[in-house]
C-alpha cells in the first residue's frame, strides 16, 4: 500500500467528517453522494474496507506521522546543541 501523505489524508479525513455531519443533519441525494464518494476515498487511501476500519487506519497512520515528527524535533535539537 501507498503511504498517503499527512496533508492529504488530514484533508480527506476533513471532507469525510463535514461529509457525515451534513448528512446526518439533512440528509439529501447529495448529501448521501458526498458522503458514499468521501467514504471510498479514505478507504482507498488508508487500504480499508469500511468507514470505521479506514477511520482506524487513518488514526494509527497519524500516529506514525506525530510519532515521526517528535523524532525529527529531537534529531533537530541534538544537532542544535
Amino acid at each position: 500500500m501507498i503511504i498517503p501523505a499527512e496533508k492529504e489524508l488530514r484533508a480527506v479525513l476533513a471532507r469525510f467528517a463535514q461529509a457525515r455531519i451534513e448528512h446526518d443533519v439533512r440528509p439529501t441525494g447529495r448529501t448521501s453522494r458526498d458522503l458514499e464518494d468521501s467514504t471510498y476515498t479514505l478507504c482507498v487511501m488508508t487500504g480499508a474496507r469500511t468507514a470505521d476500519e479506514a477511520l482506524l487506519a487513518a488514526d494509527a497512520l497519524l500516529e506514525q506521522y506525530s510519532g515521526s515528527h517528535v523524532s525529527t524535533s529531537q534529531e533537530d535539537e541534538t544537532l542544535a546543541a
